[in-house]
């Protein structure tokens, strides 16, 4: 059970001051909560971000995991402030907030339930990583994305060069990371960065129907498509077709799929159970 949320079919909230923890059925969301520092990272957010990472991936009632920011952004990258206040023990300020956020990226990354952004705003820095580290990504068209590191005569973090390669190729990736230009959310959608631009006042009703959509689909076979995929461009391609024959036999054996087989040859729509 995690802290602060109650049974799987009810509702919950923490208040904590760095993070809101919600849930709402079989959809959980993580929404930044420190809307004065336009919700920039620092240690207190990025360890509550790594406890609640953790006691996600031993929830098997959450499908569906939704990253939002409170107030006027998304996230606006690392608290500089904690950096300048200590210029000399600045490299360990860095060690304080990256460590307890790669691993909860990467927790993110391998859960079997999967995470949306949704996002506006002001998205710089590991707001950008934090943004290419989910599943699905929604931005509000007010959204503008910078990866900023350049610009404080720093290199990315939070997995932005992992992921920005795979996503816009190298080259653009560089480009990106060099002149740390704003991309506006238009342009963003079009290099693959998000999957979609919707108007600012629809955003979160937006998130909530795609949320719903996933977390009523079927959560195995979206697990597997999630591994696949993820694993994919570190594989080879016979390891790759072994990885999905395994995947799809796997499916082949749930009750997902025999209620998927039953509702398409009785022209219904499948009520999956996630199992």
């Amino acid at each position: 059970m995690m802290t602060g949320i109650s049974a799987a079919t009810g509702t919950g909230t923490d208040d904590g001051q760095q993070i809101r923890f919600s849930r709402q059925g079989a959809v959980a969301t993580i929404r930044f909560n420190r809307p004065a520092a336009l919700n920039a990272i620092d240690a207190a957010l990025a360890e509550r971000l790594l406890v609640i990472c953790r006691e996600l991936a031993g929830c098997e009632d959450v499908r569906v995991v939704v990253l939002s920011g409170e107030g006027k952004s998304f996230m606006a990258g690392g608290d500089l402030s904690s950096f300048h206040e200590d210029k000399v023990g600045a490299s360990a300020t860095a060690e304080r907030i990256i460590a307890p956020l790669h691993e909860a990226l990467l927790i993110l990354a391998g859960l079997p339930q999967l995470v949306i952004g949704s996002v506006h705003g002001t998205v710089a820095g590991a707001g950008v990583s934090m943004a290419l580290a989910c599943d699905l990504c929604l931005a509000a068209d007010d959204t503008r994305f910078n990866l900023a590191y350049a610009r404080i005569g720093t290199s990315p973090d939070a997995g932005a060069t992992w992921m920005l390669p795979r996503i816009v190729g190298v080259r653009k990736a560089l480009e990106l990371a060099l002149l740390a230009e704003n991309i506006p959310a238009a342009e963003a959608a079009r290099l693959g960065i998000i999957n979609k631009v919707v108007p600012a006042t629809e955003l979160a009703a937006e998130t909530a129907a795609l949320a719903r959509r996933l977390a009523e689909g079927p959560a195995f076979a979206y697990a597997q498509i999630k591994q696949l995929m993820r694993a994919s461009l570190e594989r080879t391609l016979p390891d790759q077709l072994d990885a999905e024959r395994l995947a799809f036999r796997a499916c082949a054996a749930s009750a997902d799929f025999g209620e998927g087989l039953d509702a398409f040859f009785e022209k219904r729509m499948p009520a999956f159970k996630g199992r």
